[in-house]
């Protein structure tokens, strides 16, 4: 069979034979109204928010509004998105000064073309935008401490507004259980420390910090305690298709609202399969395959549904490079991967390092799998980074059938490791 599969900004061919073919683990099919249109799909949402009054009734005497929005690396189409939520602000209160404070955690700034890609020139040409710093020591405020003991600190702006709103979307996150909602906070606008607070090594080990799971989730609980906190008021969360785009949107309150969409998403994200000796997976292409670090996301989809000592083969073109230098600092400080991974293992909440989370995550897919890797990433630098290089996705996948010698392989197809949720089932396979 012939799959067409997500890279950067297109897509690579990949032939696999049927005999080896175990599955396509993909989105089950959203059912949409032909004649609605993805605004179409958010103004309704914002018609009708759950548990909340509407975002133009909330602005009401609200002098000032924050909107905090997801950043460049976000797929979250903020195009469609913004100009509604202005609109319902400027309804309730045509004169509030409403600032868009960009949640970039503890990424990089995005620069004036990424910004205009996400909002379009008018947004940025007229309205306020501030880049949240998670190191601005000027513009974030200690704000109390989260559940599990850490001192949460957050963008000032967001502590002094009269109403706090957030733009998001939903997809499941390999950590966090899901994103959007709370994570518009933290780690959104938060402060390094309180990031790497939240994603120490102890809560990043923990059964329940996984795709899919927010009760009892440590993760999960400090950024709802954030959020609350914060006076988080109201959210609009996108769930989006495979081509990215609008499928389905909920609107307000905080908590029950980004549930709701959890749900849904559920209903359509969940798959089942048997553990496969070769798993190729991919991060849904631009933007989220931008970089290696955030193509870690999709390996844990991958990470799910093969066996032990089986084969990744990643799709990930990270034309903006690796991501991070902690990232590959650490991952290539030591070929024994088990001493790396009890480093982190060993350490308080309060020792933990930028990108810590992220490398503790991709040296477990590697202690349980081969990763072969498919990027523009030179081939030196992914052999640093304990990977297999390749240059494209067949090659890969016929350099892995040769690594296992096997005429009974059995292969999964995961063209968007982001957008499920794997659980496995018995494997029977003789």
């Amino acid at each position: 069979m012939l799959f067409s599969l997500p890279y950067g900004h297109g897509h690579l061919p990949l032939f696999v034979p049927d005999q080896y073919l175990e599955g396509v683990l993909r989105h089950k099919p959203f059912i949409q109204n032909p004649n609605e249109s993805e605004a179409d799909i958010v103004q309704r949402s914002l018609n009708s928010p759950i548990s909340s009054p509407t975002l133009d009734a909330l602005a009401r005497g609200k002098q000032s509004v924050v909107i905090i929005s997801s950043d460049h690396t976000r797929p979250v189409p903020s195009k469609i998105t913004m100009p509604l939520l202005l609109a319902q602000i400027r309804k309730g209160n045509p004169n509030a000064l409403i600032t868009i404070l960009v949640a970039t955690g503890c990424h990089r700034a995005p620069t004036y073309s990424e910004l205009i890609d996400k909002y379009g020139e008018e947004i940025v040409e007229h309205e306020r935008i501030v880049i949240h710093d998670c190191d601005d020591t000027n513009n974030i405020v200690y704000f109390g401490r989260l559940p599990s003991g850490g001192a949460c600190y957050i963008n000032r702006l967001a502590i002094e507004t009269d109403l706090l709103v957030a733009e998001g979307f939903i997809e499941p996150h390999f950590f966090a259980g899901f994103s959007g909602g709370r994570k518009s906070v933290l780690p959104g606008i938060a402060s390094r420390s309180a990031v790497q607070y939240n994603h120490c090594s102890a809560f990043i080990d923990h059964p329940c910090s996984r795709t899919g799971i927010l009760e009892q989730n440590p993760i999960h609980e400090d950024m709802m305690w954030a959020a609350r906190k914060a006076r988080l008021a109201f959210i609009l969360n996108v769930l989006l298709d495979e081509n990215k785009r609008v499928v389905y949107a909920v609107s307000g309150d905080m908590d029950l609202a980004h549930l709701e969409g959890c749900d849904y998403l559920m209903k359509h994200a969940l798959s089942r399969t048997r553990p496969a000796d070769i798993v190729v997976c991919t991060n849904g292409g631009y933007p989220l395959d931008q970089n290696l670090y955030q193509a870690v996301k999709g390996m844990t989809a991958a990470e799910a549904a093969v066996r032990e000592n089986g084969i990744i083969v990643m799709l990930a073109k990270a034309e903006d490079g690796i991501g991070g230098e902690h990232f590959q600092r650490q991952l290539s400080s030591s070929d024994d991967l088990e001493a790396l991974h009890q480093i982190f293992l060993s350490r308080d909440a309060t020792e933990t390092e930028p990108d810590q989370w992220q490398t503790q995550i991709l040296l477990r897919v590697l202690k349980k799998a081969k990763v072969i890797l498919v990027s523009s990433l030179p081939a030196e630098v992914v052999q640093s980074l304990h990977m297999i290089p390749a240059n494209t996705a067949q090659e890969a996948f016929d350099y892995a059938t040769t690594l296992l010698n096997n005429d009974e392989i059995r292969v999964t197809i995961i063209p968007d490791g982001v957008g499920v949720v794997i659980q496995g089932t018995e494997d029977t396979h003789a």
